[in-house]
């Protein structure tokens, strides 16, 4: 289902950050040891009574900046583009000011719903200002504290009012995703797969008003094929439209079931590459390496250039790789039978009896080591959930299960079941039914 997105827009130091953190709040979701793509001060999913949606920062709008014009119009085309409702920041300590005016100026323009947020109303001072605000021409004015508490609630009531009043029907086609650094082929593989397999491409609402989803026939069966932008370095998005393209990219993956990650074979393996998939593997996604350009490629071969890649991304040594070249469609017949095969990895089951005899297999083979008198113990196992699939084990102590163990439990899982492509989450409960 599309979830709605909701822009925080404002100049700077208007409190726009500790609002994005507080609507945010434990709803983020960060898995250790795995690499990441750097998302704050981005995008994030955020939920509020039930109602989830996309949360987007557009960076603080300064007119002070040299280029200010080209900066505020990119800030603007983010809230307009993909936002359904944007949140208008304003500094109540302050009073309104020439920034304010010009972002005002920008947002009336818009046929989106606008919300403005008088911040720092715990201020003695914002309270005379509050009315001045209503020159910049809204409906909606809601004072606020993002620091102590006031107006959240009314202020959230108000964003998320219209949110999900129609669920929309469940697509139960696999969605996958092209994604990768830019210039690494994207595009081109999108073609040659929609050209290679023939088929019939209709326009799908995106999560963006230009935004075009493909339908590709493969064996009688529809997949969805999501475009995304090129994902470029926190570091180096200096522009408010590489931010805008970075956030699309995000929300692709988050609506994808499986992430083709596009390696360029001509520049070898950047670190870059090793966020993105981090990130698709850290949104329990199904993953396959495509290493493209391979035609270019003249003195390395595949079975050292796979080597390589599974060295360079050990946190995902489960994943396929496979070669080809989308410009020439050299090996492009590869593909498509390894998605379908992780397609049912990702929603593969496993009979409880099954599992549990080769849980307590493994358990018998390596015994768990002692820690102060105690032992983990496994009473029961069973799979939890798909897509991807998830194990939960009945233990004595949750708190005896070392991160080592948990590798091994899951290494032995997949020696006996095949789980190509697909990460898989394994979560430990004490007989009161406590998580860990």
């Amino acid at each position: 289902m599309k979830l709605p997105s909701v822009a925080l827009v404002g100049r700077p130091n208007v409190g726009k950050s500790t609002l994005f953190n507080k609507i945010v709040g434990k709803q983020i979701s960060i898995i250790e040891d795995l690499p990441g793509v750097t998302r704050d001060r981005i995008y994030q999913e955020a939920t509020y009574n039930n109602k989830k949606f996309y949360l987007i920062d557009t960076g603080g709008i300064d007119a002070t900046k040299i280029d200010f014009n080209s900066e505020i119009k990119m800030q603007a085309e983010i809230a307009i583009e993909e936002a359904n409702v944007i949140v208008f920041i304003v500094d109540g300590k302050e009073g309104i000011t020439a920034n304010d005016l010009l972002i005002s100026d920008i947002l009336r323009k818009t046929n989106k719903k606008i919300i403005v947020a008088i911040n720092k109303m715990d201020i003695k001072e914002a309270k005379n200002n509050i009315y001045d605000f209503y020159e910049l021409g809204f409906d909606t004015y809601i004072p606020i504290s993002s620091i102590h508490n006031i107006g959240f609630i009314e202020l959230m009531d108000n964003i998320t009012m219209n949110f999900n009043e129609q669920e929309e029907k469940e697509d139960n086609r696999t969605k996958f995703s092209i994604i990768g650094r830019p210039n690494v082929g994207k595009s081109s593989l999108m073609n040659a797969l929609l050209n290679e397999e023939r088929v019939v491409v209709s326009n799908i609402a995106g999560t963006t008003r230009d935004s075009v989803d493909s339908v590709l026939k493969y064996n009688n069966e529809e997949y969805v094929v999501i475009d995304t932008a090129g994902m470029r370095k926190k570091g180096k998005v200096f522009e408010s439209i590489e931010k805008y393209s970075l956030f699309r990219s995000l929300k692709a993956i988050d609506r994808s079931d499986i992430c083709l990650v596009l390696i360029n074979a001509e520049e070898g393996i950047k670190e870059h590459d090793k966020h993105i998939a981090g990130y698709a593997i850290e949104r329990g996604k199904g993953i396959i390496f495509v290493v493209n350009k391979w035609d270019t490629v003249k003195d390395t071969t595949i079975q050292e250039f796979e080597k390589l890649m599974r060295a360079e991304f050990q946190f995902a040594t489960y994943a396929p790789i496979v070669f080809l070249s989308a410009l020439t469609k050299k090996r492009i017949h590869t593909l498509m039978p390894t998605i379908k095969k992780v397609k049912e990895n990702i929603k593969k089951e496993i009979k409880t009896s099954i599992l549990n005899e080769v849980i307590q297999d493994a358990y018998q083979l390596n015994i768990p080591p002692s820690y102060k008198g105690k032992r983990l113990k496994i009473y029961f196992s069973s799979q939890t959930g798909i897509n991807p699939p998830k194990f939960t084990f009945r233990v004595n102590n949750k708190g005896l299960v070392h991160f080592s163990y948990e590798r091994y439990l899951e290494n032995k899982i997949r020696e006996n079941f095949d789980f190509t492509g697909t990460p898989i989450t394994l979560q430990f409960k004490n007989r009161n039914g406590e998580d860990l």
